[in-house]
C-alpha cells in the first residue's frame, strides 16, 4: 500500500504527473525554488484546490510522523470469496493524536533540528515504545460508483463519512527501530502493484499510473532485482515471481536450472484460475477524453474551508498561502485567485488583500456567479450589475484627461480564461473627480 498523509492529491490524470513534479522543482536556470512555477501550474489545474488547502493549512506541517494520519488516497477494489467486488479507501488514524506545527513553529523547528520527525520517531521506539495507527476502511458496493454524487475514481475527491462510514479493521504498530537505516529504510521499495489475492486496483487513473511508475522507479533506484533485497522479500515465502530471473545483482540463484515458463511438462508452478482478477464489463471506445463528471472542483474544498476548519485554521491557511503567492507574477496571481473565489468569497478576498491584488467587487461577483452550464463549445455567464465605489488618488498629468472622458463610459473586455473558458465582460464606469493638492 502506498499512500500519503492527506486523503487527496493535486491531479487526477497520471499523464500530468511529470508536469506536476517539474512545477515543484528548482528553476532550471537559477537552481532556486520558484513559487511562480508551482502556482502557474496550479492556476491551470482547478482540481488541485482541495490538496492545496490541506498543504497550506497547519496539516501541511505535521508534528513528526507519529502525529499524522495516513491514507490510501486511491480507491482500491476488494473481492470476496463469492466474487463480489467492493471499492475501498484506507485510513490509518494515529493513536498518538493529531498534532501540527504552525508555519512559524515549523520554520523555527527546522532551524533547531532539521531531522526532528525522524528523531522523534526513533526516540519514541528506542526504549520499547510503540507508534500505532488504527486502520479503518470505507467500503462501497461497486454498483454505487455509477450513481454516486462524486467521482469515486478521482483522487482529488473524498467520500464523506456520512455516506460511507469508517469501518475498523486492525492496527498498524511500529515496535522497533531499524538496525541499519540504509538497509531497512532507504532500500525499502513500496509499490501499489504489490498486491495479494482479493485486493486489486480499481479504475482510479492515478492509481493505474502508479502501478507502473513506482516499480519502475525502484528498478532505477535500487536495481532490476530490488525485490531480492531482504527488506523487500516476503517474510516467509521465497518463491516470488518464477518467471523473473538473472539481471544485475541477482543473489537468489536465479531459480537454478528450473525453466521459467508455464505451462510446461516439468514439475513447477501452475496457473490457478481461481486467483484471476475480478471481471468488469466495459462498453464504448477507449481513448483520452476531457474530464466530464458532473461534480465540480470547488464543492469539497468549500466544505473543508467552511465546515471543517476552525476560524484559526482559516486564518493560518490564508496567511500561509499568501506568502509564496505574493512572490509570483501578477498574471499568475490573478489566475490563481480566481480559483480561491470559487472556493469561498472570504478565502479569495482575504488572500487578494494580503498580496495587494486590487480585485474589485464586480470582478469578485463575476467569479462567484459564473454559470458553468457547459455545451459543446460555449459557456454562459450570468449578467452581473454591481456598482462599486473605488477611491483612488490620481496624479495631476492624468487628471485633465479623466475629466474629458464621457460620464459614464463603457469598456468591453474579452477574457480567455483556462478555468472559465472564453467570455466577455462589459465594465460601465462613472468617475466623480475631486481635485486635490497632489
Amino acid at each position: 500500500m502506498v499512500g500519503n498523509n492527506t486523503p487527496v492529491f493535486f491531479i487526477r490524470d497520471p499523464i500530468k504527473f511529470p508536469d506536476f513534479i517539474h512545477s515543484q522543482k528548482r528553476h532550471p536556470q537559477t537552481g532556486i525554488q520558484d513559487p511562480n512555477t508551482a502556482f502557474d501550474f496550479w492556476g491551470y489545474s482547478p482540481e488541485a484546490q482541495h490538496q492545496i488547502m490541506i498543504l497550506f493549512s497547519d496539516r501541511g506541517t505535521p508534528y513528526g510522523y507519529r502525529h499524522m494520519n495516513g491514507y490510501s488516497s486511491h480507491t482500491f477494489k476488494w473481492v470476496n470469496a463469492k466474487g463480489e467486488a467492493f471499492l475501498v479507501k484506507y485510513h490509518f488514524k494515529t493513536a498518538q493524536g493529531i498534532k501540527n506545527f504552525t508555519n512559524e513553529e515549523a520554520a523555527e523547528k527546522g532551524k533547531q533540528d532539521k531531522d526532528f520527525a525522524t528523531r522523534d520517531l526513533h526516540e519514541a521506539l528506542l526504549n520499547g515504545g510503540t507508534a500505532t495507527w488504527n486502520w479503518f476502511v470505507q467500503v462501497m458496493p461497486i454498483a454505487d460508483a455509477e450513481t454516486y454524487r462524486f467521482d469515486v475514481y478521482d483522487v482529488t475527491k473524498v467520500w464523506p463519512h456520512t455516506d460511507y462510514p469508517l469501518q475498523p479493521v486492525g492496527k498498524l504498530v511500529l515496535n522497533r527501530n531499524p538496525e541499519n537505516f540504509h538497509a531497512e529504510t532507504e532500500q525499502s521499495a513500496f509499490a501499489p502493484s504489490h498486491l495479494v489475492p482479493g485486493i486489486e486496483p480499481s479504475n482510479d487513473k492515478m492509481l493505474q499510473g502508479r502501478l507502473l511508475n513506482y516499480p519502475d522507479t525502484h528498478r532505477h533506484r535500487l536495481g532490476a532485482n530490488y525485490d531480492q533485497i531482504p527488506i523487500n522479500c516476503p517474510y516467509r515465502a521465497r518463491l516470488g515471481s518464477y518467471h523473473v530471473r538473472d539481471g544485475p545483482m541477482s543473489v537468489n540463484g536465479s531459480h537454478g536450472r528450473s525453466e521459467n515458463y508455464e505451462p510446461r511438462t516439468a514439475e513447477g508452478p501452475v496457473e490457478d484460475k481461481k486467483f484471476a482478477w475480478h471481471q468488469e464489463a466495459l462498453t464504448g471506445a477507449v481513448g483520452r477524453y476531457p474530464y466530464s463528471h458532473p461534480n465540480d472542483n470547488y464543492e469539497q474544498p468549500r466544505a473543508l474551508f467552511r465546515k471543517v476548519m476552525s476560524e484559526t485554521d482559516r486564518e493560518h491557511l490564508i496567511s500561509n498561502i499568501s506568502g509564496p503567492l505574493s512572490q509570483c507574477r501578477r498574471d499568475i496571481q490573478e489566475r490563481f485567485i480566481a480559483h480561491l473565489y470559487k472556493v469561498d468569497h472570504e478565502y479569495g478576498s482575504k488572500v487578494a488583500a494580503n498580496i495587494g491584488l486590487p480585485v474589485q467587487e464586480a470582478d469578485q461577483q463575476i467569479v462567484q456567479s459564473a454559470v458553468t452550464e457547459k455545451t459543446e463549445e460555449t459557456k454562459e455567464i450570468k449578467k452581473v450589475e454591481s456598482p462599486v465605489e473605488v477611491p483612488v488618488q490620481i496624479q495631476k498629468p492624468f487628471f485633465q484627461q479623466l475629466q474629458q472622458l464621457p460620464q459614464p463610459f463603457s469598456q468591453k473586455v474579452v477574457y480567455d480564461d483556462p478555468v472559465m473558458g472564453k467570455y466577455s465582460v462589459t465594465y460601465t464606469v462613472k468617475f466623480e473627480l475631486e481635485p486635490s493638492s497632489q
